[in-house]
Order: C-alpha cells, then sequence, then structure tokens
C-alpha cells in the first residue's frame, strides 16, 4: 500500500471524522435555564455547569496544596537571573538594557514552604483575616507566593495594574480599605507620592533584593511600617502559624478592571468562581501535564493570567517568569547579544493577548521583506502550502512535506519564541483571521481562543483544540451556559436567520459576586433567574453557528448611528483595519453630527519608514515623516484597501485620517494593561484632533 496513502490520508482522514463527530454534539439547547427568553447554549461535554475537575478542590488554596503535594520534586517559579544592567543611548534617549543569565528554579515543595512562611509572616505583621492586602507589582514568582500565602489566612487580594495612574491608584486603595501592600520598587516609589493620599495602608512590603532608597523617605512622611518580602518570610519562618483555609464562597479576589471608561471597578471573585474557569480551561484543552512548561509575561492583575497561572499550578506544570520588554532576543530591554525570556525558557504554552501577536506577525513579514529574493519567495510557498492543510485541503502540505517546510522555512520563527511553543492561549480582545492563521502556519502552534470578561474570571467560550475556523471563539466553556438575548435597538434577534443573534448573557459558577461597592452597577448588569442561576449581561453581541460556536459580531458601546442613520460598529471597523502593516494602534471616531467616520492612526514606525524610502521621500525625523501629507494619504490608500478586503460598508470606512507618531501605552493612560483602547482618554488627549479632522476640507 502506498506509505503517503498510510501516513498521511488515513490519519487525516480519522481525524476528520472525529472532529465532525465532535462538532455534531455541539448544539444549541432549549431556554429552560430560566429567566427571560433566550437562545441557550452549553458545552456538550457536562449536562450541568462544571464546578471543579479536581475531586474535593473546591478552593484556589486546595488546588495549590494538593499539587505541592502531588508534585514535591516537579520546577514550579522560575526567575531569572539579572547579571547586569546598562544605559545605552539611542538619538539622545536613554534606554535601559538587562543582562540575564538562566532560569533559577523553586520546585513546588520549595514553593509551597515560602507561601506558609509569608502567610505566617503576614499573620505576625498583625494582619487579621477581615483585613484586605493589595498586590501592586509587575507578573513575578513573588506575586503567586504573595496571593496564595494570602488565600492560607482566608485574607481577600485586591489586584491592582502597576501602570494604573495616581488617581484610579488612590480610588482602589481607599475604596477596599487596603492595609497592607506589597510592591515592587517602582511601585513603591508611586506609592512615596500619594502616601499622604492614603487612608488605611499601616504596612508596606516590597519586594525587591535591595533596600531601596524610598523606604527611608516613605517611614519620615507616611508612619508606615516598611519591610522586606524575604524578612516577612523569615520572621514567619521563625513563628509559624496555623493555615486558616478559606471556603469556596469566600472572596479570594478583588479585581480592579483597568477601566477603559472612568475609574476601574472592583470585581469580588470567589474561590469558587475561579476554580470553576480554571476547571473549565483544564478539561477541553487536551494533553496538558508536568511536562508543560508556561512563560508567564502578562499581568497577573489581569484574571487571564491568573486562570492560566493556576491550570498550570494544577496539572503540575512549570512556569518561567518574564516581561514584555525582555521576551524575545530583540525585545527592548534585552542588551544586544543576550538571549530573551523565550529563547531561553522554551516554552510549550504561552498566553497572549491580539496586539501582541499581531506584533509577532508584522515583524516576521518586516524580515521577510527584507530579505527578499529567493528567501521570500520559500516563504510565500512554504506559507501557502501550510496554509492549503491547515485549512483542510487533502493536498496542503502534510507528512514529510510539512516537516520539509518547518526545517527550510519556519525553524527560525519559531525559535522566536522557543521553537518548542505547541498552544496560545488567547483572550482579552478579538483576533483578527489573518493573525491567527499566520500564527498557526508560522509557529506551528494551536491558538485557542476565548471570550469571557472580568466578571466572568475570563470564562464564557473557548475554541475546540482541534477546531481550525477563525473569527470565531468556540462553544460555551464546561463551567458555563451562554444565551442570547434580543436587542431590537440594534435589530439583533434570536429569530435573526440563518444564525440566531442576540447580547450574550453568561451564566455558571464562573460569573462573580458583582462590584465591590457599587450595587448600583451591579444590579445593572447581574441578575437572578428563578431557579437561582446568576447571569452576567455583557453588552458584547454574538450569532451562534449550526455547530454552536459562537461569533463575536458587535458591541451595544461601540455603536454609534450616524447624521443619515447609518450605524457604524467601531470594534468592527478597527479590528478590520488593524491588520495593515503601518497601523501599530487605531481608534475610530464616529459623531452622529457627521455623516462620516474618522480615524487616528498610531503609525508603525518600522513600516512608515520602509515605505518612505521606497517613496524616496526625505525628512528630518519620524515626526516631520507623519506630518507628511504623502504619508497619510498613503496610509489611507491602505486602510482603504484593507477596508475593502474585509467588506466593510463605504460609510464604515474612516473618511480622514490622523497619523499619530507617540505609541499609546498604559503608562501613558491610553490604553488598558489588556492594550485595549481608553476611548474617552484618547478622545480628551486628541480632542484637537479630532475637531480638525471633522471641519478640515
Amino acid at each position: 500500500m502506498n506509505p503517503y496513502f498510510v501516513g498521511v490520508i488515513v490519519p487525516l482522514v480519522i481525524s476528520l471524522l472525529y472532529r465532525n463527530s465532535k462538532i455534531n454534539k455541539k448544539q444549541g439547547l432549549p431556554a429552560d435555564v430560566g429567566g427571560e427568553p433566550g437562545f441557550a447554549l452549553r458545552n456538550f461535554r457536562s449536562k450541568t455547569p462544571l464546578i471543579t475537575a479536581w475531586e474535593g478542590v473546591s478552593t484556589l488554596a486546595q488546588l495549590f496544596e494538593e499539587s505541592c503535594n502531588n508534585y514535591p520534586q516537579r520546577r514550579l517559579i522560575g526567575t531569572r537571573k539579572l547579571i547586569s544592567k546598562e544605559i545605552e543611548v539611542i538619538d539622545g534617549r536613554s534606554f535601559e538594557k538587562l543582562h540575564l543569565g538562566e532560569y533559577e528554579w523553586l520546585t513546588f515543595e520549595q514553593t509551597f514552604e515560602a507561601v506558609c512562611n509569608f502567610s505566617s509572616g503576614l499573620a505576625q505583621l498583625g494582619h487579621r483575616k477581615e483585613e484586605r492586602v493589595a498586590i501592586f507589582s509587575d507578573t513575578r514568582g513573588e506575586w503567586l507566593i504573595a496571593a496564595q500565602g494570602c488565600f492560607r489566612r482566608s485574607i481577600t487580594v485586591v489586584t491592582i495594574y502597576a501602570s494604573l495612574g495616581e488617581e484610579a491608584l488612590c480610588h482602589s486603595l481607599n475604596e477596599t480599605e487596603v492595609t497592607t501592600v506589597i510592591c515592587g520598587q517602582k511601585e513603591l516609589k508611586k506609592l512615596a507620592d500619594i502616601s499622604n493620599q492614603l487612608n488605611t495602608v499601616k504596612h508596606v512590603i516590597y519586594i525587591d533584593d535591595k533596600n531601596p532608597s524610598d523606604v527611608s523617605t516613605l517611614c519620615g512622611k507616611s508612619g508606615w511600617m516598611i519591610t522586606s518580602f524575604d524578612e516577612v518570610k523569615k520572621t514567619g519562618q521563625e513563628n509559624p502559624v496555623n493555615a486558616n483555609l478559606p471556603l469556596s464562597a469566600d472572596i479570594a479576589v478583588i479585581m480592579y478592571t483597568s477601566g477603559s471608561t472612568g475609574m476601574p471597578k472592583g470585581v469580588m471573585m470567589t474561590h469558587g468562581n475561579v476554580l470553576a474557569t480554571v476547571s473549565g480551561v483544564r478539561t477541553i484543552v487536551p494533553g496538558l501535564g508536568d511536562f508543560d512548561v508556561y512563560l508567564a509575561y502578562l499581568p497577573l492583575a489581569h484574571i487571564l493570567e491568573l486562570v492560566a497561572e493556576h491550570i498550570l499550578i494544577g496539572v503540575g506544570g512549570c512556569i518561567g517568569y518574564g516581561s514584555p520588554l525582555t521576551l524575545t532576543d530583540t525585545s527592548n530591554k534585552i542588551k544586544k547579544g543576550t538571549q530573551g525570556d523565550a529563547t531561553v525558557l522554551g516554552p510549550t504554552l504561552m498566553a497572549a493577548v491580539p496586539a501582541i501577536l499581531d506584533r509577532v506577525r508584522d515583524g516576521v513579514l518586516k524580515k521577510v521583506d527584507a530579505k527578499g529574493g529567493l528567501s521570500k519567495k520559500l516563504f510565500t510557498i512554504a506559507y501557502s502550502r501550510r496554509l492549503s492543510a491547515i485549512n483542510g485541503s487533502w493536498f496542503g502540505a502534510w507528512g514529510l512535506e510539512k516537516f520539509l517546510w518547518d526545517f527550510l522555512v519556519f525553524r527560525k520563527v519559531k525559535a522566536v519564541l522557543g521553537g518548542r511553543l505547541r498552544f496560545l492561549l488567547c483572550g482579552g480582545a478579538p483576533l483578527s483571521g489573518d493573525t491567527q492563521r499566520f500564527i498557526n502556519v508560522c509557529l506551528g502552534a494551536v491558538i485557542g481562543q476565548g471570550y469571557g470578561l472580568t466578571e466572568t474570571c475570563a470564562g464564557g467560550s473557548f475554541t475546540e483544540y482541534d477546531d481550525p475556523s477563525v473569527g470565531r471563539v468556540g462553544p460555551p466553556l464546561p463551567c458555563s451556559v451562554i444565551k442570547l438575548v434580543d436587542w431590537p435597538q440594534g435589530g439583533y434577534l434570536i429569530t435573526d436567520s440563518p444564525m440566531p443573534r442576540g447580547e450574550i448573557v453568561i451564566g455558571g459558577p464562573n460569573v462573580t459576586v458583582g462590584y465591590f461597592k457599587n450595587e448600583e452597577k451591579t444590579e445593572e448588569v447581574y441578575k437572578i433567574d428563578g431557579k437561582g442561576m446568576k447571569w452576567f449581561y455583557t453588552g458584547d453581541i454574538g450569532r451562534v453557528h449550526s455547530d454552536g460556536c459562537i461569533e463575536i459580531v458587535d458591541r451595544k458601546k461601540d455603536i454609534v448611528k450616524l447624521q443619515h442613520g447609518e450605524y457604524v460598529s467601531l470594534g468592527k471597523v478597527e479590528a478590520a483595519l488593524s491588520v495593515c502593516s503601518y497601523v501599530d494602534n487605531i481608534m475610530v471616531h464616529a459623531d452622529p453630527f457627521h455623516s462620516f467616520c474618522v480615524a487616528l492612526v498610531v503609525a508603525s514606525r518600522p513600516a512608515i519608514e520602509e515605505w518612505a524610502k521606497t517613496q524616496g521621500i526625505a525628512y528630518a525625523d519620524f515626526i516631520e515623516l507623519c506630518q507628511k501629507s504623502e504619508t497619510r494619504k498613503g496610509v489611507h490608500e491602505a486602510l482603504i484597501t484593507s477596508a475593502k478586503k474585509a467588506r466593510l460598508e463605504k460609510f464604515e470606512i474612516p473618511a480622514k485620517i490622523k497619523l499619530i507618531h507617540e505609541p499609546w501605552t498604559p503608562e501613558s493612560g491610553l490604553v488598558t494593561a489588556a492594550l485595549k483602547l481608553k476611548r474617552e482618554s484618547i478622545k480628551k488627549m486628541h480632542s484637537q484632533d479630532l475637531l480638525e479632522l471633522y471641519n478640515s476640507g
């Protein structure tokens, strides 16, 4: 028998039959779940929402302790050794560059000891169970140790983004009446600046190894007790205290959203809420085990990262900590000649937000274009052949041909993220189909695209491991029930054909308690039905495909009615235009008093400078290049091309654009830590630019 038939065709047919059998199990179920009528969906794996995937485990503290007992000698927490710091001056600006060494590891057993010591140390500081602890730090191993230390004392953790501004920081700490703050050195400086505005803080625990210069200043002006992280652990080691473990219904975390509009809101999450999402993802991602290596770099103050790390804890995997600025060999903070986090760690699993994957795609394409010639032709052929296979064509690159293209073309691309990546968990915002396909092909990694919110502990829906489609977010997680509810004002109805459409409403054990000290907002979006199930009204509009998978098509808040009655979905247009290579970020603005929309475009410096060379355009600096009319015209034409490819209506395509030379970052307050647009902040900063766009001829 033909070996190609045996080695390629037979496995392909079996895989397709298996996948079809799974898809046929997914179905829309009758709306017998209570509440107002709607089109209801459950995951085919369970008749009732999943509460836990680990027998006898009902809290995050129990999950951690059981894994430490099951995998005592396995590696858990890895941190790279800092060898040196250097300051590099480029174009008159100073940049910090880091020389980092290998990962140094703590086993599960050693981590458990550190957690117990820190927990006892908190008790010795006089911190009581009913008082709250805030963790105000970048993602690192100590963050996880501190959180689990608090959980062992049934202490609620308040999570705060390290990039939060002073006003939002004061609001979060004062509203929750935090008495102890755990922070890094740069966050300690922020606390020093606002110490006279904090009403309840008594203790500050700083994480850095060296005694920061701010300690003496803070001691003098604040009256706080200031202690190092290691000192708290040492005190606890010398004075051990028995654990006071929480119950499933106890509040584990008050997680402050990054606040895309107004002041951030504190979402109250029980141990059971978070564990339900952890269990749901654990159930549907195949093959997770103690051999997996996870690269942690997203903010732990974001629920996506908190869930991902606890999944790894639950299966006995290891977590190597990095940062967005040291992720790859060419990252901004990596000293030339030093390897990035991914290269050193070689992760098998990662989580990412779409903006990061877009940058990976743009970086690879830029290198391919720069090489040109035979290299570019080979890449184009290899990409086309692998894409055909992923799309299900029997005549795409399978078996030996796949191996050949991987070796000749994609090996170097895979090496950017360590060369061993097999699965990417993506969430936080819509991922473009082009980027999803690109990552599938070039990195050889499956992307599990999820949909959820802080209010549902990131749990909502998640794509099946073997689903090759793009632009969808899969069926409900086993922990969730999802309904679509009519939104007549926007023209979305569950009776729509061929697919039901409506506002997405999520129910299940992962739906959180509500907003801290904000009953009015809680009652607005959280509803309890006649059967006692709590539902969260997301404000997102979805439609359900015949196989039970959900596609996000709109958002209530993002829809603006133009002067002549046309509706523009800002998020949909931005997602379509963000794939343009000249775009680093984009905000579309629509005004009901005008018949057209406009856009603020953060220019992609490498792409536009390369374009300027090909056009022979002279310029003094990047600011001048962005101000040139020919640059604006060239980018606008490229946006129109992308818009037509996405089949946008004429009124949805921005009629005028303004190029912005300065990136929008969490530090500037224009995007959240999850890189979502903060529309009101952007509109305020660029109010004059928007006015000029509408008034110009």
